[in-house]
């Protein structure tokens, strides 16, 4: 009953929100609503609200995937008790990032980021097991470096009368003391995206359940790193610009080689989101954050099914993730393979399709500006091992023979998942071109040499070769990636991240916690300290209840002592 009342409410606030967005974008519209909520000796506290297209839009979006994921909840987590709670759960993640959205102001944006963060972390730990824990811990954690770092640029803004950054966009990326609130936002957003070398929460995340993932972690909360940025690009300086370019195509380059390492099929779509955030990244630091925000519309989309499409079928193959187990499911689930192709091709930028029209613009602004070589190459190669690794699942997923137990019973009767993933799938394949004609108004010009233009193909043809080739997964076939197995873990592990941020931080206070534990708890220290003290006094407190209980014969006694002791003395 509560899915459906959220189903209809998200839907139709989604339509209603995207026809204002639309109408704002043509005319070029903003509006700014202040309202108070009470004032103290002429001091005003109040909620501003900041309506712009872009808001509108993004907020749309995110309606839109949450209806779509709430209908598609209703199947899949059918057998839980707790539905409801669940729902509820979902629900105030998108209250908490409504709040980011629509604020100008600091504090609010920070009431909305930590609102993310904690209903993350409820999400994360749902299944209620060490791993989930684990993950939820590593999530949180992770998060609250970005939460103390807008805390402390609110700090710093009261220096300046008012938390409306909006105000001061301009006059940050001038004055050399207000850079630090830049900076501080930047850290904020490579916690929340997941950027090195904060990677290595976004794949543990996964925990979670599929619908949370297919709406938390592709669409909301990874992006509200990106989000922030797009508000505050105007106030970047050359210096903020060039690091965020550098950890960015990294992160994107990192994500991309470890997918193609993976086993477990949603973290392999973890890391596929990682990879386009690092896209979405980098290409805001050159300058065009329209392209980024473009990007990031197409790809909530395309993401949030693939998600959906990875969660039918491990809910079929009765919760395993490994894709070695599947196989030949394009027999076995077509309408299911169907939608994951698609996807799968969008994010490659299969021409025509959605991810295509943000992505090959990306690549080709990125081509026309004057950059290094370094540059060039990680974009180039991050695109080859996108189609990588995104064929490699494929042919994992839909072809060969299926390596599961062989007494199965697949179906794609579960109609509310089957509705949730077509309502998405329309716009997966038409929204690149429509979105593409209604948000740039004049044409990008686009000049590049003939070997300029054909190099995205020619990367795209050479990543097909490559996934053929590391997903050959056959008795006689010895897999290439086991002659070098120090390599492909140090691949697979993410550079080695996880354990950074895990056993790096915990490593050292537990052996130096072990330590005084033995030489201090266990060891001499405790005898010449606490215990024999403890000792002592239990003794002497005994020997002054013999006084106390046997008084006059010992007075006695004592007295005849002290006078033997006086006369011997004198």
């Amino acid at each position: 009953m509560i899915c459906n009342i959220f189903f209809s409410l998200f839907l139709m606030l989604s339509l209603f929100m995207f026809f204002i967005g639309v109408n704002f974008m043509i005319s070029d519209y903003t509006l700014m609503l202040e309202y108070v909520l009470f004032s103290i000796n002429s001091s005003e506290i109040m909620m501003t609200v900041l309506l712009d297209w872009m808001s509108l839009m993004f907020m749309s979006f995110v309606l839109f995937i949450s209806s779509m994921v709430i209908i598609y909840s209703k199947d899949y987590m059918m057998g839980d008790m707790y539905l409801n709670r669940f729902i509820m759960l979902v629900v105030m993640f998108v209250a908490s990032m409504i709040m980011l959205i629509f604020s100008p102001n600091l504090i609010s944006i920070l009431l909305g980021w930590d609102g993310l963060g904690l209903v993350s972390y409820c999400l994360v730990i749902y299944y209620q097991n060490l791993k989930s824990y684990s993950a939820g811990m590593l999530t949180a954690l992770s998060n609250r470096i970005g939460d103390v770092a807008l805390l402390m640029s609110i700090a710093w803004m009261l220096n300046y009368g008012s938390w409306n950054f909006i105000f001061y966009l301009d006059y940050m990326k001038n004055d050399f003391i207000m850079e630090l609130i830049s900076w501080m936002v930047i850290l904020a957003a490579m916690t929340k995206s997941a950027q090195i070398p904060f990677s290595s929460w976004l794949p543990a995340a996964m925990a979670a359940p599929t619908p949370v993932s297919s709406l938390v972690h592709s669409s909301t909360l990874v992006t509200a790193g990106v989000y922030l940025l797009i508000r505050f690009n105007y106030s970047f300086n050359d210096s903020m610009l060039y690091l965020l370019l550098f950890i960015s195509s990294l992160t994107m380059f990192m994500s991309g080689l470890g997918a193609n390492f993976e086993f477990d099929l949603k973290k392999i779509i973890a890391l596929s989101t990682l990879s386009q955030l690092g896209l979405m990244l980098s290409i805001l630091s050159l300058g065009e954050y329209k392209l980024a925000f473009f990007h990031l519309l197409i790809h909530a989309l395309f993401k949030a099914l693939l998600f959906m499409c990875a969660g039918n079928v491990i809910h079929n193959f009765l919760n395993h993730q490994d894709i070695r187990f599947m196989g030949s499911l394009i027999n076995l689930m077509p309408l299911t393979c169907i939608y994951m192709n698609i996807c799968n091709l969008s994010l490659c930028g299969l021409p025509f399709l959605s991810g295509f029209y943000s992505k090959d613009l990306i690549l080709e602004v990125m081509s026309m500006s004057y950059l290094n070589l370094y540059i060039y190459m990680i974009f180039y190669l991050s695109i080859g091992l996108t189609v990588c690794y995104s064929f490699r699942l494929s042919y994992y997923l839909m072809l060969g023979s299926l390596n599961f137990s062989s007494l199965n019973m697949f179906n794609e009767n579960s109609i509310f998942m089957i509705k949730g993933m077509t309502g998405l799938i329309f716009f997966v394949v038409f929204s690149g071109s429509m979105m593409m004609w209604m948000m740039f108004s004049s044409m990008y010009f686009i000049c590049l040499s003939l070997l300029m233009k054909m190099m995205a193909l020619v990367f795209i043809i050479l990543g097909i070769i490559m996934g053929l080739e590391v997903s050959k997964f056959a008795l006689s076939y010895s897999l290439k990636s086991m002659k070098y197995i120090k390599l492909s873990m140090f691949f697979s592990m993410m550079w080695n991240l996880p354990i950074l941020s895990t056993l790096g931080v915990n490593y050292f206070p537990l052996k130096m916690g072990i330590f005084y534990y033995k030489n201090f708890d266990m060891g001499w220290m405790e005898y010449f300290g606490s215990q024999n003290l403890f000792n002592n006094y239990k003794f002497i407190s005994k020997f002054n209840q013999i006084l106390f209980f046997n008084n006059l014969k010992i007075y006695l006694m004592l007295i005849v002592f002290w006078i033997i002791f006086v006369i011997l003395l004198f």
